[in-house]
């Protein structure tokens, strides 16, 4: 009885661990959108090449987040919810991981831009952050809750990222067709919001895979959420 006892302590600690790491790693990844944002706002290259460094640790979160999930996998042999819930994490370390490298193509984007004088202020960027690293935040949140709802809100808050890349691009394209030595930082600025709008489809990926890890119920592809069917095992 203790060595069960002892084994079942065990197993709940690994699973704990998985769990503050995933944290770790998100926190990582919110960290790198502010700071990138952060540094567009105030020109600051040198925050910026910060920002890009943190990328090496949210990699190596990625590979240690990995060997844990895959050492439970082979010695505990979970099932049922255990189950869904650490291959959920290793599908999840991949899109934090890609957040990280948009975190880094935003600060490249904004080193180039903190070279040339300012097109415009930055209204609509901030705001995409704002939601972007919230929708990130919150997905994180849902899969320690288990909170389905929290992970419905998140994917339905990809359409109001959407929305500012779709106003910022035309935005951009007319200052584009309007004089010629504005396509160089207005294609920084596009790209800027693009990389916001892909973070936000990343973080709907997370809270996707929320809901599947409790409900086991597949949604992704599945366009709108009343479409979704459960597996058939």
């Amino acid at each position: 009885m203790m060595t069960f006892k002892h084994t079942v302590q065990e197993y709940d600690g690994e699973l704990r661990k998985i769990r503050e790491q995933l944290l770790f790693m998100g926190a990582k990844v919110e960290e790198m959108i502010a700071g990138g944002l952060k540094a567009l706002l105030e020109r600051d290259s040198e925050l910026a090449h910060r920002v890009m460094e943190l990328d090496s640790e949210v990699n190596k979160l990625e590979l240690d987040i990995d060997e844990l999930c895959l050492r439970v996998l082979a010695r505990r042999q979970p099932v049922a919810s255990d189950l869904r819930a650490v291959t959920t994490v290793m599908k999840m370390v991949t899109d934090l991981e890609r957040i990280g490298d948009l975190g880094v193509n935003i600060c490249e984007r904004v080193m180039e831009l903190n070279m040339v004088p300012p097109l415009k202020p930055y209204m609509d960027l901030p705001h995409m952050a704002e939601i972007a690293q919230g929708m990130v935040r919150s997905a994180l949140d849902a899969f320690v809750n288990r909170d389905v709802e929290q992970a419905k809100q998140v994917i339905e808050k990809d359409q109001t990222l959407d929305s500012y890349y779709g106003q910022i691009f035309r935005e951009m394209l007319t200052y584009m067709m309007e004089d010629v030595r504005n396509i160089y930082r207005a294609t920084k600025i596009q790209s800027v919001s693009k990389y916001l709008e892909r973070i936000g489809d990343h973080a709907t990926n997370l809270a996707e895979m929320v809901v599947f890890m409790v409900k086991a119920t597949d949604i992704r592809h599945k366009g709108r959420l009343g479409n979704a069917h459960a597996p058939r095992t």
